[in-house]
């Protein structure tokens, strides 16, 4: 409904002598009519009261007739001739009761007695006094519209005494304490009276010297009091009449000489109103039509004249069946805010509300029942069709045609370009007008109260609204408040704000998900604070909660980190608790009987690890499900038979030393041991083979390595190490024997749990398989060579070693029953020196593979540009002469930093083609740059077929090739390069050429299982550490834990994924005239590097 504003745009343009030629709107075909008419016209016929209606005389007939020709000769565009009434589909029979023209007016055309008593009783409010129900003309003064705006000197004469209302409903309200915003035409009164202004006014807005008795206002009945003041007595004529009581309301003599004729019934009094200009004569008056004056009574109603859009202003002239459709049944005008009864009639949502209001539940149409709770909204098609037609502007000069969704922001634009010219004297003399303290305190605002004076001085309404809560919505007090304001919000045309409110009580919310802003905070490493101060200054700048507070974000962790889900073993896990809900634990559990009882001196925080691989499992719950569907598998038939195959990974991370914290001397370096969810697979039942559900897209990524335990421990300290680790590789063999029941999509299903311990490098092995050093005899953890061994046989060597014959081989070193020499018994054991504690599985690590080469290679070089071959002792200044040109070179040719110990990065760099080229520069030898690039080319084809994920898939030639170019590049070490590979080689060179093939037949490939994964969470550790510094490093270990399980989260990590744009999103809510299309001004409050 368009606001009083742009009156001047939707002043109605029809004339008030259009309303004689007017017709009423067309009549629909008889075939469309409800049945329920017919019976309606012949039930009133039938039972017709005969007091209602009387024969018109000859000479009314004939008056009638001249009348209706004139406006049947000339018919505005839009509307009917006043033929079409007669009409028995006419849809003007509406008017009230569904009577039809013949039963109502009789053959004088009278008019419906029921609007004419309406029409009557509005008269005679509008001589009354809405607040003290006394006649206006009695207040000898000017009248106030009730619901209007206050006038100039009101308003000033109320700012001087502090009052800031802007309208008369928020005056009488203070003052009179009544609520007239929710007044109607037919009930109430539209004006009061200057005494009652005068009142008003001396109480300053706020409050009244002297007792009002406000009336109660009921609606139109029989016995109205307003149209029948004085009842004839029943009795003898003799007798005197009784006398009016007191309470009755009294109408003013001038309106009681006035509705003398209209008060009269239609056998006794016709309609009368004079017409237009030139037909005003003295002693004539015009005879208007029936429906016009039917038509008025029912906007007299509905007083929307000034609201909505007459149908003239239509740009084109359509058929006037198509007009009907799209205007209302009630007020003529186009519809605004169109509902639709249940027998499919349109109306605007406030024509009818007052329609039923005043004269019954029922269509207006076709008389069949309708309540304001039966009114729906129209089909979108309709909406769209009525939306999109195009209008006239109104406004002199402005010959613009305007759709009708757009209009009123046409109409308004008008208003604010009239508002820029003019003068604002007006309003700024406002500001002078502030309110003076005079000696007495003034009543300050609710808001700058104390939390302590607003509940005092809400208290009664804090009980009433308690007390409704309790009676109605079962003591839902929350859910009353807001739906109170959220329709004082709707009352102020506050619809954004309201629209808010509405989703946050539907669960939808305003601002960003608490997943949403918990994934920021991890994947940003903001600590409580920073994200708290970020949090506020969004709220402050924008005045919207985009972000959750830090107590929601606490809430959404608890469901995402482990010990949250419940779960059971069958059977139960040997020597490990049954409770489900488990934490973060002190990883020393158990140190004073493993260890000599030695005092702990390290600090340890871990998962348990069947409470994270629910957990894990949990967190990929929507891919198992997805995978279910992919595959076209019955979701409630796999319910057992899935099997699960995880990854371990443990490497240490160096020195991680901080200068905060506090606690015991502990050493600064740092192990994290973590596992990857490889793969899920589930057997169906008369299926030879598995089918895989989910497969690990990022094996290698930091985001799919989940850490389950961190300590301060030197990686070398192999019974420290130990003893940590012993609960986990316990709760991990207990799990072997075990399966898994947990609810994943509704249903429990049974998992299996497969172990693979790959992750780890080349020290890290050898102190899990108790081996000795990387510098010993026996060069490799796969097999028994050594390495003089491996330097004359490259290429033909088999895995031999396993974690069963490397504890029997411990037995042998720890009680050697031959009793035989330490080289004897060193060479009978192949280098095992400890005790065996966690079972390894024998493979190659690519990452680490791929760094000892490059560093081979760079030894290589060296040696090549000083022509070592023909020097074999030369001295250490040479050698740093050799390396100081070798790093020049790489420094001018590939941008390559010297580093102090070779990376991954450098080593990706250095194994180029580009890079042998820029080396062959400094080679004179063309020979010896032809075995160079030999070297490097076949080493470039042997790489992907160990770094790939899937080499059968990615690289399948250069898998068929290997052993050729493993046998070649053998070849070249052993002749060419003999000076350096006589009777000594690498551990990464001996794995690289002879195991590879071996392996990837067995396991499919080797640099999914890699320890990349972990490695690359060595960064987060230090970032996640700075995040959460506390005075204990007990605590600060638990914080990194837990963030580092969180920034591993699939959940987070789609929320993220869904939300990449959120940056640009908040920019758009905190100032939304300044967005830009660009992505760099997204990141105006955050730095977001996965945004």
């Amino acid at each position: 409904m368009y606001t009083r504003g742009v009156t001047g745009a939707l002043v109605d343009t029809m004339d008030e002598g259009d309303w004689e030629t007017k017709a009423p709107r067309c009549s629909m075909p008889a075939e469309l009519h409800h049945p329920y008419s017919k019976f309606s016209d012949w039930k009133f016929k039938l039972f017709r009261v005969k007091s209602m209606e009387t024969a018109p005389l000859q000479r009314e007939m004939q008056t009638e007739r001249a009348p209706l020709s004139e406006a049947g000769a000339v018919a505005p565009r839009g509307e009917t001739t006043g033929d079409l009434v007669s009409l028995p589909g006419s849809v003007m029979k509406l008017c009230l009761g569904g009577k039809s023209k013949e039963n109502v007016e009789g053959p004088g055309r009278r008019v419906d007695l029921k609007l004419q008593e309406m029409d009557t009783h509005m008269n005679h409010l509008r001589c009354l006094c809405r607040l003290c129900g006394g006649a206006l003309r009695k207040g000898k003064g000017p009248e106030h519209e009730v619901q209007g705006l206050l006038d100039e000197a009101s308003r000033n004469a109320l700012r001087r005494m502090g009052c800031k209302a802007s309208s008369w409903s928020d005056v009488i309200l203070k003052v009179f304490k009544e609520d007239v915003t929710g007044d109607m035409e037919t009930v109430h009164p539209p004006c009061f009276c200057q005494r009652c202004w005068t009142l008003a006014m001396r109480g300053g807005g706020f409050c009244s010297f002297s007792r009002t008795h406000v009336p109660v206002w009921r609606p139109h009945t029989i016995l109205c009091s307003l149209c029948y003041p004085k009842k004839p007595s029943l009795q003898r004529k003799g007798r005197k009449r009784r006398k009016v009581p007191r309470g009755v309301q009294r109408l003013a003599k001038r309106s009681r000489c006035d509705v003398q004729d209209s008060v009269a019934t239609v056998g006794e009094k016709r309609a009368w109103r004079t017409g237009s200009e030139h037909q005003q004569t003295p002693g004539h008056r015009t005879w208007v039509r029936p429906s016009v004056q039917r038509a008025r009574w029912v906007k007299s109603i509905t007083l929307c004249q000034k609201e909505h859009l007459n149908a003239r202003l239509l740009s084109e002239e359509f058929p006037v069946d198509f007009l009907n459709s799209v205007t209302c049944q009630v007020c003529d005008h186009l519809l605004s805010e169109p509902v639709q009864s249940p027998c499919r009639h349109l109306f605007c949502r406030g024509c009818i509300a007052k329609y039923i209001c005043s004269l019954g539940p029922h269509c207006p149409s076709c008389t069949l029942p309708c309540t304001l709770a039966d009114l729906t909204t129209p089909a979108k098609t309709f909406l769209g069709v009525l939306h999109s037609l195009l209008l006239f502007c109104p406004r002199d000069g402005c010959a613009e045609r305007v759709r009708l969704d757009s209009f009123r922001a046409h109409c308004l634009g008008h208003q604010l370009e009239e508002e820029a010219g003019g003068d604002r004297s007006s309003e700024k003399s406002l500001y002078n007008l502030l309110p003076v303290n005079k000696g007495g305190r003034p009543r300050q605002h609710l808001l700058s109260l104390t939390r302590r004076a607003q509940k005092h001085r809400l208290r009664d309404l804090k009980t009433q609204v308690k007390v409704f809560a309790e009676k109605e919505e079962g003591g839902d007090t929350k859910s009353v408040c807001l739906t109170l304001f959220l329709l004082a919000l709707r009352a102020g045309n506050e619809h954004r704000q309201a629209d808010e409110l509405e989703a946050m009580m539907q669960g939808r919310g305003i601002g960003l998900h608490p997943a949403v802003c918990l994934a920021i905070r991890v994947n940003t490493f903001l600590s409580c604070s920073q994200y708290h101060k970020m949090y506020r200054t969004v709220k402050a700048t924008s005045g919207r909660q985009i972000f959750q507070p830090l107590h929601t974000l606490r809430a959404a962790e608890k469901e995402l980190l482990p010990g949250f889900h419940p779960f059971e073993w069958q059977p139960a896990l040997k020597n490990v608790s049954t409770s489900c809900h488990v934490g973060i634990i002190n990883g020393l559990s158990g140190w004073a009987t493993s260890v000599d009882d030695s005092p702990a001196d390290t600090i340890t925080r871990r998962f348990r690890y069947d409470v994270a691989l629910v957990s894990a499992l949990k967190d990929l719950e929507e891919d198992i499900m997805e995978g279910l569907r992919e595959r076209g598998l019955e979701d409630s038939v796999c319910t057992s038979g899935f099997s699960v195959m995880i990854k371990e990974s443990c490497d240490g991370m160096g020195d991680v030393s901080e200068k905060h914290g506090g606690g015991p001397a502990v050493p600064e370096k740092a192990v994290r041991f973590s596992f990857t969810v490889m793969s899920i697979s589930v057997l169906v039942e008369g299926e030879d083979e598995a089918v895989t559900i989910f497969q690990e897209s990022k094996p290698n990524s930091e985001m799919s390595c989940k850490p389950l335990c961190l300590m301060f421990v030197d990686e070398s300290d192999h019974e420290t190490l130990t003893a940590v680790l012993g609960p986990v590789v316990a709760e991990r063999n207990a799990m072997n024997n075990s399966r898994l029941i947990l609810s994943v999509g509704g249903l429990s299903r049974s998992f299996r749990f497969h172990f693979r311990g790959t992750g780890y490098d080349e020290k890290m092995v050898r102190e899990m398989e108790g081996l000795e050093a990387s510098g010993s005899t026996y060069v490799c953890t796969l097999c028994d060579s050594t390495r003089a061994e491996a330097s004359h046989n490259m290429t033909l060597h088999s895995i031999t070693r396993s974690h069963d014959e490397n504890l029997e081989r411990y037995e042998l070193w720890r009680s050697n029953p031959y009793s035989e020499s330490a080289e004897e018994l060193r060479d009978r054991v192949k280098g095992v020196s400890a005790k065996p504690f966690m079972e390894i599985q024998p493979t190659l690590d690519a990452l680490h593979c791929d760094i000892g080469n490059a560093t081979e290679f760079y030894k290589i070089f060296q040696d090549e540009i000083g022509e070592i071959y023909d020097n074999p002792n030369p001295s250490k200044e040479q050698r740093r002469s050799w390396r100081a040109a070798l790093d020049k070179q790489l420094r001018q040719k590939m941008k390559l930093k010297p580093v102090m110990r070779m990376n991954g990065n450098y080593a990706r760099k250095l194994m180029t083609r580009e890079g042998v080229e820029a080396v062959c520069e400094l080679v004179r030898s063309e020979e010896r740059q032809e075995a160079l690039r030999e070297l490097m080319g076949l080493y470039l084809k042997m790489k992907p077929v160990w770094r790939s994920t899937c080499p059968a898939k990615e690289c399948p030639d250069q898998l068929c090739q290997y052993s050729f170019n493993s046998q070649r590049f053998a070849e070249l070490l052993s002749t060419v390069f003999k000076y350096r590979y006589d009777g000594k080689i690498t551990n990464y060179l001996h794995k690289t050429l002879a195991h590879v093939p071996e392996i990837v037949e067995r396991d499919g490939s080797i640099g999914a299982w890699a320890s990349e994964g972990n490695e690359s969470g060595n960064k987060l550790f230090r970032r996640f550490r700075k995040m959460n510094a506390r005075q204990s490093k007990a605590f600060e270990l638990e914080d990194v834990l837990k963030h580092h399980w969180l920034y591993t989260s699939k959940y987070l990590q789609k929320f993220m994924e869904a939300h990449k744009n959120s940056a640009k999103a908040l920019q758009a809510t905190i100032d939304p005239e300044e967005i830009q299309e660009t992505q760099e001004d997204a990141d105006i409050l955050l730095n977001l590097p996965d945004f």
